[in-house]
């Protein structure tokens, strides 16, 4: 009899413990905790699927990150996040059109006045704005020439517009200087005397 007393007093703590967990409150606290886990689980796989949509074109791959986005439980997400493209379909498709929009912004850049910048046309022989004269014309056909021109390549006359070759070439690095910046002007070479 006391062997059987002692016994039933053992079982005592586990019984109030098994009550326990058997119990209204915990039970209930249980399936909401498995409520919320699935959620949980459903709201991070329908964000990988919609994460997936804006990132990936190809539908396989995005069929491939929907599956891992469900199946290891919220670790396939996580998964997902860390292999995910960097860049959204439109970040791509807007630097595109922004690169475009740049190269032909490039392409039809316009000449300009070296002296007051104003846009200029090819064929001017001088600036309509400060009269700086730009090129010489043809002796022969008055087309404009550029000044480092030795032939006037629309009537094949040759251009006399310079002495020399030295000569055009230090026009042309003052005119480049002058646009770079006014200040730093060369100083005008002295004329060499040649040796007899």
């Amino acid at each position: 009899m006391a062997f059987a007393a002692r016994r039933a007093g053992d079982l005592t703590p586990v019984a109030g413990i098994h009550a326990f967990f058997h119990s209204t409150g915990v039970t209930v606290a249980r399936n909401v905790a498995i409520v919320l886990a699935v959620v949980f689980w459903l709201a991070l796989a329908y964000w990988v699927h919609k994460d997936a949509r804006r990132r990936i074109r190809d539908r396989f791959l995005r069929f491939l990150a929907n599956l891992l986005g469900l199946v290891p439980a919220f670790v396939g997400p996580v998964v997902y996040l860390l292999f995910r493209p960097a860049e959204t379909i439109a970040d791509v498709r807007s630097r595109h059109v922004e690169l475009q929009a740049l190269e032909q912004q490039l392409a039809h850049v316009r000449p300009a006045c070296p002296v007051c910048t104003s846009p200029i046309e090819p064929d001017y022989l001088a600036c309509p704005v400060c009269t700086t004269m730009l090129r010489e014309p043809c002796p022969i056909c008055r087309a404009p020439l550029e000044p480092l021109w030795q032939l006037c390549p629309y009537c094949a006359s040759p251009a006399q517009l310079r002495d020399d070759l030295d000569t055009a070439l230090t026009a042309e690095t003052r005119t480049l200087v002058a646009v770079e910046d006014p200040r730093e002007l060369p100083s005008p070479a002295a004329p060499q005397v040649a040796d007899a």
